[in-house]
């Protein structure tokens, strides 16, 4: 045990069992001298006050008590300094934040939502995609084409029964070509990976899918880089008060029809950064706690 500042990596009870960037980012944490633990955010056990830094991680059920999450993300940051930062924890677990960023001159994909008591407007044309605003690892979402728009409608009922807002995408021709995930740490690119394509099936809801199928290490263009950036800085203005420099982040994209970039999901909640498949990644992303640890 380190007797250097205190850092907890707040996870869940998935994330103790399935997290591997967790282990790597604590062993190289406790390597800087930090005093690195592992909690579950939904452990009362936890003194949260007594961390000089709290790091979101692994959480990933917070789809299912999305407000007492938020309401432990606000307890944590008046505590002590919480990374990501609570607005932008809030902004960025429902996934309207795309309809922001597009506005603010983002390229994203295309989106439609649909909220409760709304009628679902789907396309005329080609496949599309159904899925919850609040979601992660491609939970309660699924590929539809045009002769399974009744199949569509009924998802999205679903969703509204659960509470829930849908919303609509077109499924991009050329995803078979790989989703490309670019990770920055401390407001810096640091690795990219590209993974296969997720919905195979067609109408089928399956969460126990493999939610980054066919990893490999991805060289990103200047032009994804570019939407990478642009979605960070906008990110950043948008939450009140702005969230500033963020400590990681995974901006996902895939290609448009024409081959241009455009933003899938911007993750700075609980992403996986794929540590374990970037040479110095972890040591990075310790690097980037212990300067603001010790700001």
């Amino acid at each position: 045990m380190s007797g250097g500042p205190r850092v907890v990596v707040a996870t869940s009870a998935l994330g103790l069992e399935r997290d591997t960037d967790m282990p790597l980012l604590i062993a190289a944490l406790r390597e800087r001298g930090v005093d690195a633990v592992a909690a579950r955010w939904d452990d009362g056990g936890t003194d949260w006050a007594q961390s000089a830094a709290v790091v979101v991680r692994s959480t990933w059920d917070y789809t299912e008590r999305l407000p007492e999450f938020l309401k432990w993300a606000d307890d944590v940051a008046a505590a002590t300094r919480l990374d990501n930062p609570a607005p932008l924890v809030r902004w960025n677990t429902d996934k309207r934040y795309l309809a922001e960023l597009g506005a603010r001159g983002v390229p994203v994909v295309p989106t439609r939502f649909v909220a409760p008591g709304e009628d679902p407007v789907l396309p005329e044309r080609g496949e599309f995609v159904v899925k919850p605003t609040v979601s992660v690892a491609a939970r309660d979402s699924a590929r539809y084409g045009q002769d399974h728009r009744d199949a569509a409608v009924r998802h999205i009922a679903a969703l509204h029964a659960a509470g829930a807002t849908a919303m609509v995408q077109p499924y991009l021709s050329r995803i078979d070509e790989g989703e490309r995930a670019l990770a920055f740490i401390g407001g810096t690119f640091s690795h990219a990976l590209r993974k296969g394509p997720v919905l195979t099936d067609i109408a089928v809801v399956d969460n126990a899918r493999v939610p980054h199928p066919d990893l490999v290490p991805h060289e990103p263009s200047d032009a994804e880089l570019a939407v990478a950036a642009a979605a960070l800085a906008a990110a950043a203005a948008i939450t009140d008060p702005p969230a500033g420099d963020l400590l990681y982040a995974r901006v996902d994209v895939a290609l448009a029809d024409d081959g241009s970039p455009v933003l899938m999901e911007l993750e700075l909640v609980e992403p996986h950064l794929f540590l374990e498949l970037a040479d110095g990644a972890a040591g990075r992303f310790a690097d980037a706690v212990v300067a603001r640890v010790l700001s």
